[in-house]
């Protein structure tokens, strides 16, 4: 599966909630049953994990999972600290263990995000 890029927006001291649904090229939902999500934004691809500008998404299938839909959200406290100058650097992986007990990650959305800064605090 390539990932599909998706520039955002995020309005700083804003609760967000971003909702994705993953459809295969036939149209069909992609199916997150025993699936596990995760999502990071970073102001730099080479930034580590444990960099201060990092910030993991909450991240949740939505049910049912065989409609393939993930919610991604941040709460208004992570989106006041983040930084309004430049951008941010996004992805979201898709995993799940294989009848190997092999984890398999798959990237499934990708792009830049853009923090709107607030006037109001």
């Amino acid at each position: 599966m390539i990932p599909n890029y998706e520039d955002i927006t995020i309005l700083q001291g804003t609760d967000v909630a971003i909702e994705i649904h993953l459809i295969h090229d036939s149209g069909s939902a992609f199916n997150l049953t025993n699936r596990s999500i995760a999502a990071k934004m970073k102001r730099n691809y080479a930034d580590s994990a444990g960099d201060p500008d990092t910030v993991s998404f909450n991240a949740a299938v939505i049910t049912p999972p065989e409609d393939g839909i993930i919610n991604l959200s941040l709460t208004n406290t992570q989106t006041d600290a983040l930084k309004t100058r430049g951008r941010y650097v996004y992805d979201v992986e898709v995993s799940y263990v294989d009848s190997d007990s092999n984890t398999i990650v798959q990237r499934v959305l990708e792009g830049q995000i853009e923090v709107s800064p607030s006037v109001t605090k």
